[in-house]
């Protein structure tokens, strides 16, 4: 799998499986698109970890994090049309999950006092970005209260897993130690921010 991603990498079609990963995984939390993402950003760290001119078979660090974030808000504003144009299917699958219901409440609530900080964090976390954009469409959250934090969590996401592939392959170059070590990051901030979405409010 791995050689196929770095072959990929060289391709001028990096961008576009990218930017459809992202853009997908709002539906699909399976597909690997911080994978991508990392494995994108350490061929760009590996083509001019030299010194030399950058080559032209290895992605555009600029054009790489402009595209996957790009792609994550319009995958989240999709989603969230979707879920508001759900009608009352969607309202009585919200309400048979306890999960997503109180995923609703909290969202609802911290969009409404202007801390979607949740929207940031719940990027991070493994299926997070899922629900928070169906709750908010689900609950006909404004878009004005949504999409400014998903441009955050969008351009957060994308900034982190970019670094990670980046400044891994500048200092351990383009090695299995360089993938296992990103790769790991990556993960463990989708654990913490697993965490903090599960975590319960403190009573007041």
């Amino acid at each position: 799998m791995l050689e196929s991603v770095g072959s990929l990498t060289g391709s001028p079609w990096i961008y576009a499986v990218v930017a459809m990963s992202v853009l997908l995984d709002v539906f699909l939390p399976v597909l690997p698109s911080g994978v991508l993402v990392i494995a994108a950003a350490t061929a760009a760290a590996a083509g001019t970890a030299t010194g030399a001119a950058v080559p032209h078979d290895v992605p555009d660090i600029l054009a790489l994090t402009l595209c996957a974030a790009t792609a994550s808000v319009l995958g989240d504003m999709v989603a969230y049309r979707l879920a508001w144009r759900g009608g009352e299917r969607l309202d009585r699958a919200i309400a048979r999950s306890r999960r997503l219901t109180s995923a609703q409440e909290r969202l609802g609530g911290a969009l409404a006092r202007g801390g979607g900080i949740l929207v940031v964090v719940a990027r991070f976390a493994p299926a997070g970005r899922s629900v928070v954009s169906l709750c908010a469409g689900a609950a006909h959250r404004r878009v004005r209260e949504f999409l400014p934090w998903s441009i955050l969590a969008g351009v957060a996401w994308t900034a982190y897993s970019v670094a990670l592939g980046y400044f891994g392959g500048q200092w351990l170059g383009a090695t299995w130690l360089a993938t296992a070590v990103s790769f790991g990051a990556l993960f463990a901030a989708g654990a913490g921010a697993g965490f903090l979405m599960r975590r319960p409010r403190a009573q007041r």
